[in-house]
């Protein structure tokens, strides 16, 4: 049996512009730039230049325009085809600097290649057969971030007989494998943690005790070492704590991810972080604006402004003609909506970092962290009348530079917690208090998590064990077990 009935929802659609606006929020100064350029390519009605220029053109447009009064009475302005309250500003100054600022508020990394075509590169000085280069790159390609190779053997051997048609054995496999693991960086291509520090070892002359000792450490007994078991170790191989620390120094001393350094220089070098913020403190206060300086300025272009003008004064219904007044009237129409979405945007980023000036003012003045005040998404909203979803695309891949350095706008987000005299603390300041409990305590007894909530407590920091053990986490700092040095 059929029901039918009538029912009343609301819903809320996003226009295809309103969904360009909050992509445009979302993006960092550095892609800003590039979406512009993006937009001046594909736009013609759009285009880059100063208001002096401009100027210069409306004066001998101005000009012309006098000399043919006389012979022409009627004249056809925009406003015959744009009704008046859709003409907005046309030009938007977004460059806030001066030629002879200087370009500190730009952080620019060398320039370098990545970390496997580093790779490449020594593998190319080796001598190998047609086959084992083709072997090669592949386990290359198959190497992390890390230096690691995720993939077994046998799963490549399958791989290549599918997608290049290479028949190969784990055995031939396993003989590229030992070539690549003779490379730079000490470690690279091993499959786990415990070869990757075996690689490093072997590399070692292994002439001092303390070496010999340390490979046999992770040789035979890996899994206590991982786990700290120190006295387990030294019984099973009969030595004392000197001889243990020394070997365990000697371990300590190898890198466990001997791809991330490259990674990470290689990966800085191929961007430019450009804050969004400038900061300064003089002796009026803050002074806070945009880093706009690559923007260039935008306006509608004069051509299409005479290009319409000129078909206005065409009176014919011609298909032909109305198709053309059509197509420069929408690309005029998207260049005002950009030009007005770039100011919308500027605008909206430079209200949220007022209003998070404002909330954190102590704390800007000299970067001292324990003035950070607990501040969430919410607080930003309510004193700057936007929606939490904005506020969270501002802060979102943002930067700030400062007077004592530059910190991402996430950085001023924290929840709060009370102590026991009722005052509302940062929950920043908990974790800088215990990570400074954490580097000074005694190696050999590292701190347990319900010693380090007694001392948290004793400071007048009312906080469960359990939230001393997810902030411990959040700061990447292991349990006191694995914490423990001879």
């Amino acid at each position: 049996m059929l029901n039918q009935k009538l029912q009343q929802k609301l819903l809320q659609k996003l226009s295809p512009q309103q969904i360009q606006m909050i992509k445009l929020l979302e993006i960092p100064t550095i892609q800003i730039e590039q979406r512009i350029k993006k937009e001046l390519e594909e736009n013609p009605a759009l285009e880059e230049g100063s208001e002096e220029d401009d100027d210069v053109r409306n004066e001998e447009a101005e000009d012309e325009q006098f000399e043919e009064k006389d012979k022409d009475q009627e004249e056809f302005t925009l406003d015959d085809y744009i009704e008046d309250d859709e003409i907005p500003d046309y030009r938007l100054q977004t460059n806030n600097y001066s030629k002879d600022d200087d370009r500190r508020n730009e952080i620019p990394f060398s320039v370098g290649s990545s970390f496997h075509e580093y790779l490449e590169s020594q593998l190319g000085l080796r001598e190998l057969t047609e086959k084992q280069k083709v072997l090669g790159e592949y386990i290359l390609g198959n190497i992390d971030e890390d230096g690691y190779l995720r993939r077994e053997l046998v799963n490549i051997v399958d791989d290549l007989a599918f997608l290049q048609n290479v028949t190969t054995t784990e055995q031939e496999l396993e003989e590229v494998l030992e070539i690549i693991q003779d490379l730079d960086p000490q470690g690279v291509g091993a499959r786990t943690l415990k070869e990757c520090l075996q690689i490093q070892l072997s590399k070692k002359e292994r002439i001092q005790p303390a070496l010999k000792i340390a490979y046999t450490i992770i040789d035979q007994y890996f899994e206590e070492f991982s786990k700290r078991h120190y006295d387990k170790i030294a019984a099973k191989l009969g030595i004392d704590e000197s001889e243990l620390k020394s070997a365990v120094e000697e371990i300590l001393k190898l890198n466990p991810k001997p791809g991330s350094y490259y990674s990470d220089s290689f990966s800085k070098s191929a961007q430019t972080i450009i804050p969004d913020f400038i900061l300064e403190l003089t002796e009026d206060g803050f002074d806070l604006h945009l880093n706009s300086r690559n923007l260039p300025e935008l306006r509608l272009s004069t051509a299409y402004n005479e290009m319409l003008h000129a078909y206005s004064k065409d009176r014919s219904q011609k298909k032909e003609m109305r198709d053309a007044i059509l197509f420069v009237k929408q690309k005029i129409d998207s260049a005002k909506w950009f030009i007005d979405a770039i100011k919308q945007r500027q605008n909206t980023l430079l209200l949220t970092m007022n209003a998070i000036l404002k909330y954190q003012e102590d704390y800007f003045i000299d970067g001292d962290e324990t003035k950070l005040r607990p501040m969430i998404l919410k607080d930003v909203a309510q004193m700057t009348g936007l929606d939490i979803s904005t506020v969270s695309r501002v802060a979102n891949s943002k930067f700030i530079q400062t007077h004592f350095g530059i910190f991402p706008l996430k950085f001023f987000f924290s929840e709060g917690l009370q102590t026991d005299s009722g005052e509302e603390v940062s929950t920043r300041e908990i974790k800088r208090i215990l990570q400074d409990c954490i580097e000074n305590e005694e190696k050999r007894r590292p701190l347990t998590d319900e010693r380090l909530t007694e001392i948290l407590q004793e400071k007048g920091y009312m906080i469960a064990r359990r939230t001393v053990a997810k902030y411990r986490e959040q700061l990447n700092i292991p349990v006191a077990r694995l914490r423990r040095e001879i």
